[in-house]
């Protein structure tokens, strides 16, 4: 049994790892920042460890740090949350070293999902497809890749994710640029400048599948569609992926299933998959190892705590569920609100909440960090909580969250409140099924 846990993260993700954990009658200890030292996860955790000063690289992304202090708390196991460490193979080999277990897949799932033309080629043995493209790594590999894939396209981080490291290029002659700038911004933010090809499909989906493994087998909780985005990065969720085929949905969900079993893959885990909206043929992207942002969509939908599913994996038991079991019902839908101006390209905005009303009712679920006085810190993402309505039906979803969008109150910094206001009244999103240029056809 996990009797102490280490969070190794901060913001709404550690508060929910928290609420379960107590929920199963484990002890938490909070790896915090000092920026993050007085931070309501920080006020609702057993016990708070400081990590180091608010820059990430001094705290959450120092690996001996962040282990010491789980040494030093008598912790039996670390949780990761998403982002920082949560796929990072060397913090979990350093995690098993220091006698602790990861919550979290083996290392050789870590090593193999983390390098994307790695997953691809992990994809294609299990018999998914790809889009055409792969791996180039000189700059005449890179021309020679484009030159055979053709325009337009996408230059890829290997080491990516979050859409950074990407760029779409439409003509030979940006080709250069595009990938000096997927270089430098990949080599920032994952410390590896490399990136390969892959097609671009013009009226693509976001479209991926919740999986859960224990090692031993596999199953799905169905789809979630995260097309509305800017940046290639997610603003809006939903489940299960709306005006899709059911063949469709169950043709991804299959495959998502075979590459689980095919990784003997323990945990809780996401593949995503780029779907064409003119005939809805699909392609794998990657495997994300780790809990993700929109998880609770899927929580609603199915009823199933993917984080005490989670932590009941890492404490070696056998999944309890069956795909039988599993009987999604209704539509549930995600918006991200972030401290981010989106009048201005979306700029993070830091700052204080001088106001924060979050709604509440039937159907209406808040995860957040971020009340009355709470602090956007400069150092990090600028995620301050995810909205989330669940419905009967998907109209019924669309009308709950209208209405707890104009019941949410925030006041010292912009948000991205107004535009998912904007985003529910449009008339493409109401019917649903928007494909991943929806914002561009948004007036901002």
């Amino acid at each position: 049994m996990i009797r102490r846990l280490f969070i190794a993260n901060r913001g709404e993700i550690a508060l929910r790892v928290i609420r379960t954990a107590r929920a199963m009658g484990i002890e938490t200890v909070l790896g915090a920042s000092e920026a993050d030292a007085s931070s309501l996860p920080a006020t609702f955790a057993d016990r708070v460890e400081i990590v180091g000063p608010g820059p990430s690289a001094q705290g959450y992304l120092a690996i001996e740090r962040v282990i010491a202090a789980a040494v030093r708390s008598g912790c039996d196991a670390v949780h990761p949350g998403y982002g920082f460490l949560s796929e990072n193979a060397q913090f979990a080999r350093a995690v098993l070293a220091a006698g602790l277990r990861f919550v979290g897949p083996d290392i050789a799932t870590l090593e193999g999902m983390g390098d994307k033309l790695a997953a691809r080629a992990l994809a294609v043995e299990a018999g998914l497809p790809v889009l055409p493209g792969g791996e180039a790594a000189t700059r005449a590999d890179v021309h020679a890749r484009a030159a055979q894939t053709g325009y337009p396209l996408l230059l890829k981080a290997v080491a990516g994710g979050g859409g950074k490291g990407m760029r779409r290029v439409d003509r030979p002659e940006d080709l250069d640029n595009a990938l000096d700038m997927a270089q430098a911004e990949a080599q920032a933010a994952f410390g590896n400048a490399a990136v390969y090809v892959e097609r671009f499909v013009a009226r693509g989906r976001h479209v991926e599948v919740q999986l859960l493994g224990d090692g031993a087998d596999a199953l799905h909780l169905g789809t979630r569609d995260c097309s509305i985005q800017r940046r290639f990065q997610k603003l809006v969720e939903e489940a299960p992926a709306p005006a899709m085929p059911l063949a469709a949905r169950d043709g991804i969900e299959q495959a998502a299933v075979r590459l689980a079993r095919h990784l003997n893959y323990r945990g809780a885990g996401t593949a995503e998959f780029l779907v064409d909206a003119t005939d809805f043929s699909f392609y794998f992207l990657e495997l994300n190892a780790r809990i993700q942002v929109e998880h609770p969509v899927t929580e609603a939908i199915t009823g199933v705590d993917l984080v005490e599913q989670q932590l009941l994996v890492a404490m070696g038991k056998p999944l309890s569920l069956t795909q039988a079991m599993i009987r999604p019902t209704g539509h549930a839908i995600e918006v991200r609100i972030n401290a981010e101006d989106p009048d201005a390209d979306f700029r993070p905005s830091p700052g204080r909440a001088t106001r924060a009303a979050w709604p509440s009712g039937e159907g209406v679920r808040v995860d957040t960090h971020i009340g009355v006085g709470g602090e956007v810190p400069p150092f990090y993402d600028s995620l301050m909580g995810k909205l989330i309505v669940h419905g009967a039906t998907r109209q019924q979803a669309v009308d709950r969250l209208e209405k707890a969008l104009g019941a949410l109150h925030i006041a010292g910094l912009p948000t991205t409140a107004p535009l998912h206001r904007r985003i529910v009244a449009d008339p493409r999103f109401v019917a649903g099924g928007v494909d991943t240029g929806f914002l561009v056809g948004l007036a901002l």
